[in-house]
């Protein structure tokens, strides 16, 4: 082969570094799952399911990786904090989402409608019950 030459007498490959995991090494799974599910929090937490939920999965897991990392028992304590920020973030979004469902569920206007639509037998009905709730939030 052109331009390769084999290595001369002597020489041996340079031995591999192999580090002890210290602070700020080795890994953690916790740091990773809490900022996959802060994310995912964030990202969902106008649904049930995606705000309180992954919301405080991600709070969990985020704070024992941060509590992993001041161990020194693994790194990404920065990573982990973010995913339990996020997942806060989440969490009170999806709760004030919640709230507001409640909030409208069990409105006068919204039961006025409950009402209109479980009386109404045809499409007309409906529409006028839709045409009376509209009025009625508007007023």
């Amino acid at each position: 082969m052109p331009g390769f030459s084999p290595p001369s007498e002597g020489w041996s490959p340079p031995p591999e570094e192999k580090h002890a995991p210290g602070p700020g090494g080795g890994s953690n799974g916790l740091a990773v799952a809490a900022l996959v599910t802060g994310i995912a929090a964030v990202l969902l937490f106008w649904t049930a399911i995606g705000g309180v939920l992954l919301g405080i999965a991600a709070l969990i897991t985020g704070i024992l990786g941060v509590r992993r990392a001041r161990r020194a028992a693994a790194g990404r304590s920065t990573m982990s904090l973010i995913g339990a920020v996020l997942g806060g973030l989440g969490l009170i979004g999806g709760v004030l989402v919640l709230m507001l469902g409640v909030a409208i569920w069990n409105s006068e206007e919204f039961g006025n409608l409950r009402e209109c639509v479980d009386a109404a037998d045809t499409q007309e009905e409906l529409d006028q019950c839709d045409r009376d709730f509209q009025d009625e939030v508007e007023n």
